[in-house]
């Protein structure tokens, strides 16, 4: 698992969220797991797993307090094009009024 950034975490929806703390929760106790029996050869990765799981804690809880809301993808994309086409119309219309 990379290390994940805040900005990528917001953009993810609760399910995947989830899944990923999933994740780094199986890969923080394997290598917890590694250390333990002298088998780790990155003890750093340990540090940034702890980190990892924090961002997405963070995230969860800013959307459960309504600091920030939950990114619908679909729904993010559909916005982002009905703009793009309303600046292509209001460009044309401008365009013909000149």
């Amino acid at each position: 698992m990379a290390i994940l950034t805040a900005a990528e975490l917001r953009n993810l929806g609760r399910d995947e969220l989830l899944s990923k703390l999933g994740e780094a929760k199986e890969e923080l106790f394997n290598l917890r797991f590694q250390a333990a029996t002298g088998q780790l050869e990155s003890h750093g990765r340990l540090r940034a797993v702890r980190k990892d799981i924090a961002r997405i804690y963070t995230v969860l809880t800013e959307r459960a307090l309504g600091i920030t809301e939950e990114v619908d993808a679909p729904a993010a994309e559909a916005d982002a094009e009905a703009e793009a086409e309303e600046t292509a119309d209001d460009s044309e219309k401008a365009g013909s009024k000149a």
